[in-house]
C-alpha cells in the first residue's frame, strides 16, 4: 500500500517585512514633507508654497544665484499655473501661486522645481540634488488667510531681521499693488504674473491695505489673539508717502 504524504503546517511570520506604518519615523530637520497623496486643489484658492534646498549650497540671496532665480521664476508662469509673488531667503523660497486644478498645480510645481534646479546647478557648475524634499503647499481659502499669506511672503525679510522698513529686493514686493504707502515700481519687465483668483485680486483687501512696516510675526499674533487686521486707510493717506523699492541691500545679508 503506497504511503500517504502528510502536508506539514506552514507558519506565517508575524514580524518584519513590508506593512503599513513600518520603518523608522523621520524626526527633526530631516522629517520633511509626508510622501502621501496630496489633497485635491481647487483653482479658486491661492497656494502658499515653500521650497527648501539641501545643505551646503550658497545663499539663494547672493549676487551669484538670485538673478538666475528671478529669471527662472519669471519664465515659469503659464496659463494654468502662475507665480504671483515670491520671496527668496537664505536656503528656501516662499511663493504665492495660482493653478487651475490639481494636475496644473502638480505639473507646474514639477516644472518649476526642475527649472530652478537646473539654473542653480548651471550657475554653480555642479551636478546633483538641489531640493531637500518635496514642496510644502498650503491652500489659502479665506480673505484673511490670503492677507496673512501676502504679509508672510512679501515681508518675510523683516521676520528674519534682514530687511527694515523698505521693500526687500529679493522679493516681488516692488510689483505689489496693495501697499498702504505708494511704492515706486522699478522699470523693466514684471517678473510675476497678475493674480486671477478673486481672493488674491480683491478678497484680501477686505482687511485693508498692507503697510510696509508690518511683519509676519505680528500678523500671526493678531490671528491667535483674534484682533482684527488694521482698517484700510483713505486714498489720500495711502499715497501720502513714497517708498522706494529695493532700498534693502539684500545681497549683503542672509535670511532664512
Amino acid at each position: 500500500m503506497p504511503r500517504r504524504l502528510r502536508q506539514c503546517p506552514l507558519p506565517f511570520r508575524t514580524w518584519g517585512g513590508r506593512r503599513p506604518g513600518a520603518g523608522r519615523k523621520p524626526a527633526g530637520p530631516t522629517a520633511g514633507v509626508p510622501h502621501g497623496p496630496r489633497a485635491i486643489h481647487h483653482g479658486r484658492h491661492p497656494v502658499h508654497v515653500t521650497l527648501r534646498i539641501v545643505a551646503g549650497l550658497p545663499s539663494l540671496r547672493s549676487a551669484t544665484l538670485f538673478p538666475v532665480l528671478r529669471g527662472s521664476l519669471a519664465a515659469a508662469s503659464a496659463a494654468s499655473f502662475r507665480i504671483v509673488h515670491y520671496s527668496v531667503r537664505l536656503n528656501h523660497i516662499h511663493l504665492l501661486v495660482e493653478a487651475e486644478g490639481t494636475r496644473a498645480l502638480g505639473r507646474g510645481m514639477q516644472g518649476l522645481g526642475i527649472r530652478l534646479a537646473k539654473a542653480i546647478n548651471r550657475r554653480l557648475g555642479r551636478k546633483g540634488r538641489v531640493w531637500n524634499d518635496r514642496y510644502h503647499g498650503r491652500p489659502l481659502r479665506t480673505p484673511r488667510e490670503v492677507r496673512h499669506g501676502l504679509v508672510y511672503v512679501l515681508l518675510n525679510g523683516r521676520k528674519h531681521g534682514v530687511s527694515g522698513r523698505g521693500i526687500d529686493a529679493c522679493s516681488s514686493g516692488a510689483w505689489f499693488e496693495g501697499w498702504r504707502e505708494a511704492v515706486e515700481m522699478p522699470p523693466g519687465p514684471v517678473p510675476v504674473a497678475r493674480a486671477r483668483t478673486w481672493l488674491l485680486r480683491v478678497g484680501w483687501r477686505r482687511g485693508g491695505a498692507i503697510g510696509t512696516d508690518e511683519a509676519p510675526a505680528r500678523a500671526c499674533r493678531r490671528r491667535r489673539s483674534g484682533e482684527p487686521p488694521p482698517r484700510a486707510q483713505p486714498r489720500s493717506a495711502r499715497h501720502g508717502k513714497m517708498v522706494t523699492a529695493g532700498l534693502v541691500p539684500s545681497f549683503a545679508h542672509h535670511g532664512r
